[in-house]
């Protein structure tokens, strides 16, 4: 049932993957094992847009399958009641890429860790971050990206943070399918994660949490 979670997902079947969804966790399947499922989902999209074979509606279509299963799954979580937030980040899926797959884990991952989260939404440009950075005056600033030529976005957004005077004010974070260390290294991030939780481990060390 877990690998036809996967292939539901990436073929944009949405009613039967809300409702295998709604079967994985009534048999008592771990919520997080199900958001593992929707991240291998997310590399098969990305693959097929990258390919020709997917397009942006297609993208869409996917991100709101994805959401309405984070819905269902973020019910399931537990998440201990927590008087204040260990700390802040803004997120947001740079500039010339509208997918959120994976940055939508990332939030509520985050938010079920105790974060306070920022959500600036897909193709935010870097001034939209440096604003954001200004006004919130956050801990973390995570990037997201699942397409190539994104790596530029996340440097440039690097870049304006620097020139802003916010670089040393924060940590920054970046992530998606085809992020590694080399493009960490690239566009000037602190440090990149393979996945939601690994970023979530990262962000609480970053935070003495």
């Amino acid at each position: 049932m877990s690998k036809n979670l996967v292939d539901l997902i990436a073929d944009l079947k949405e009613d039967e993957a809300l409702q295998t969804t709604k079967e994985l966790l009534d048999a008592g399947t771990d919520p997080m094992v199900i958001l593992d499922y929707c991240r291998e989902a997310t590399e098969i999209v990305g693959k097929r847009f990258e390919e020709g074979k997917y397009f942006i509606p297609d993208l869409l279509m996917s991100g709101e399958i994805l959401e309405q299963i984070s819905d269902i799954v973020k019910s399931n979580l537990t998440k201990e009641v927590e008087t204040d937030y260990i700390g802040r980040i803004v997120i947001g899926t740079v500039e010339g890429d509208i997918h959120d797959i994976g940055k939508n884990i990332v939030t509520f991952m985050m938010d079920a860790n105790g974060f306070e989260v920022i959500d600036l939404g897909v193709d935010v440009p870097p001034q939209k971050f440096v604003e954001a950075v200004k006004e919130h005056k956050p801990d973390v600033v995570g990037m997201s990206a699942l397409l190539t030529l994104a790596f530029d976005s996340m440097k440039k957004t690097v870049d304006a943070l620097e020139e802003a005077g916010l670089r040393d004010q924060v940590k920054i974070i970046i992530g998606g399918c085809p992020i590694d260390e080399n493009v960490a290294k690239y566009s000037g991030a602190d440090a990149y994660a393979k996945d939601a939780q690994e970023g979530v481990v990262i962000a609480k060390k970053w935070v003495n949490a």
